[in-house]
């Protein structure tokens, strides 16, 4: 076998075939037979007729099929030989032959790329620190009061439209042609001010409006609005005021307590600050392991394989369709958000790909293992964090696949705990 390995970057490799003698003796059997097993000859049973017979009839499609194996079988000898670590199936081209004599052809293929990664005990970090104030279990109680919540009208001929307000109203964007278009109008439309329901300026133009009263707002769209049609246009929205209410909350009682689910408001506010402390707690320990995955990227800079970052974007498209929908985006603008927004997509896509790359190479420099053992403690932690049934939990995380991803969060985690001993943490 004759061949040579040229590098094109970091995850991409040429391997440049050149046979000057040529034997396909093998493949062409193997081809013909395989052949003779698929075709029915008038006058044979399937699968019995003369193999010359089957030759004469299929030759140039058994000589292709030949070719084939004969490109598979040396394009898999020369990555072994070489120890490549192939992300994907090769693309072949610049193929030559010679019946019979001579053939070359270059398969161009990518690989993962080879991560060596610097001393990281000079590396210092700051992890946030942990405060809960009596703010924060005062807004996580008005969230809970917000569902017994009374929408009222304000009475009174001197009340102004404010932050806070339920207004409901009438309106219609009319564009500088003119143009009114359907899907900019409005009737008896409920809207919280301040919300961001609306696009920026539309709810703080209505602020000061009184009930009855009519009112033109001139609104420029964000650039990156889902309908492209209407990014940077500059829009009048007519809005007439039909009614002001307000959101009035009931008491917090010892009653109501209860039926949230705690046995007092003092058991609300015990167990609402622990909740938040763990929250913030996590919030703090993943940003700072954002920090240092950012950092160990910055000192080491490997290039990714192309097909591998194509995939990892679709999964990045996939959680933001899930995302987008919910926030009322249709099926149709989706494609127009990916195009506008290619470019953030594929820093992020990037970034997960980078990260989970040098993460994979760090379990297996640290020779990570996750066993069964650590994967029912997880459970067992996640049954009383979530006070559910451990065979509730078990019958949910023990499932293909999401048990999969659980154990390669275990590794994860791992892996940070062992980081973690490496870099300096204040």
């Amino acid at each position: 076998m004759s061949y040579t390995v040229e590098s094109i970057n970091g995850c991409k490799k040429k391997i440049v075939f050149n046979f000057k003698e040529l034997d396909l003796t093998g493949q062409i059997k193997a081809a013909l037979l395989k052949k003779r097993s698929e075709v029915a000859i008038k006058g044979f049973r399937k699968g019995k007729a003369p193999v010359a017979m089957v030759e004469k009839m299929y030759r140039p499609e058994v000589e292709v099929d030949a070719i084939n194996s004969f490109i598979q079988e040396n394009y898999i000898k020369a990555i072994t030989i070489e120890e490549l670590k192939v992300a994907d199936y090769p693309s072949v081209e610049n193929m030559k032959y010679d019946p019979g004599k001579t053939i070359s052809f270059d398969c161009f293929v990518e690989i993962f790329p080879e991560i060596k990664i610097a001393d990281m005990k000079q590396y210092k970090f700051t992890k946030d620190k942990v405060e809960v104030s009596d703010d924060d279990v005062e807004k996580t109680k008005v969230g809970y009061l917000n569902s017994k919540a009374e929408i009222i009208p304000v009475e009174g001929s001197s009340v102004v439209l404010s932050k806070g307000h339920q207004a409901l109203l009438n309106f219609e964007g009319v564009k500088e042609n003119g143009e009114r278009p359907e899907n900019m109008k409005g009737s008896e439309f409920p809207l919280e001010i301040g919300s961001g329901q609306f696009i920026p300026g539309f709810e703080d133009g209505m602020i000061g409006m009184r009930k009855s009263e009519k009112k033109s707002i001139p609104l420029t769209f964000p650039t990156d609005y889902a309908a492209e049609e209407l990014r940077g246009a500059t829009v009048t929205f007519e809005v007439e005021l039909l009614d002001i209410k307000e959101k009035k909350l009931p008491e917090f009682t010892e009653e109501l307590a209860k039926e949230f689910g705690f046995e007092s408001i003092t058991d609300f506010n015990v167990k609402t600050k622990e909740r938040i402390t763990e929250n913030k707690k996590r919030e703090a320990t993943e940003k700072l392991k954002k920090d240092i995955i950012d950092k160990i990227l910055k000192e080491n800079h490997f290039d990714v394989p192309e097909v591998l970052l194509g995939k990892q974007k679709e999964h990045v498209k996939d959680d933001l369709k899930r995302s987008l929908l919910q926030q009322g985006f249709s099926e149709d603008s989706l494609s127009d958000y990916y195009k506008h927004w290619d470019s953030d997509i594929t820093a992020k896509a990037v970034f997960q790909l980078r990260s989970g790359l040098l993460l994979d190479k760090l379990a297996s420099d640290y020779k990570i293992e996750v066993t069964d053992k650590d994967f029912e403690a997880k459970l067992d932690n996640m049954a009383q964090s979530m006070n559910l049934p451990l065979e509730t939990i078990k019958q949910y995380y023990s499932k293909g696949e999401i048990k999969n991803n659980m154990m390669y969060s275990l590794r994860e985690e791992k892996t940070f705990e062992k980081i973690m001993e490496q870099v300096v943490v204040l």
